[in-house]
């Protein structure tokens, strides 16, 4: 689903403009960003925690070449889904 599919099926569901559905968004996620770049972690209710983890610094070896080469640390975006979340997927695979 694109960004601009996210916001029909929002204005739909709320009867609001899909121009206000869109500042709306645009502004959930700026508010989104600026938490998560300041290390505190966001909860969604019903849905589940994104927060920033440290990835460590690690080698990595070409397969053909055998060359190695360091990553360096980083920061990377995780999603944890809370139990509900879990139950819904771990449901609907069964369903399949």
């Amino acid at each position: 689903m694109k960004t601009k599919d996210l916001i029909q099926h929002i204005a739909a569901s709320t009867s609001m403009t899909k121009t206000r559905t869109e500042e709306l968004l645009e502004a959930t996620v700026a508010v989104l960003q600026k938490e998560l770049l300041s290390g505190a972690s966001v909860q969604l209710h019903n849905l589940g925690t994104l927060e920033m983890k440290k990835r460590k610094a690690r080698v990595v070896v070409h397969p053909k070449t055998q060359e190695r080469t360091e990553i360096p640390e980083k920061m990377q975006l995780a999603f944890k889904p809370n139990q509900a979340t879990k139950d819904m997927f771990n449901s609907k695979e069964k369903e399949d």
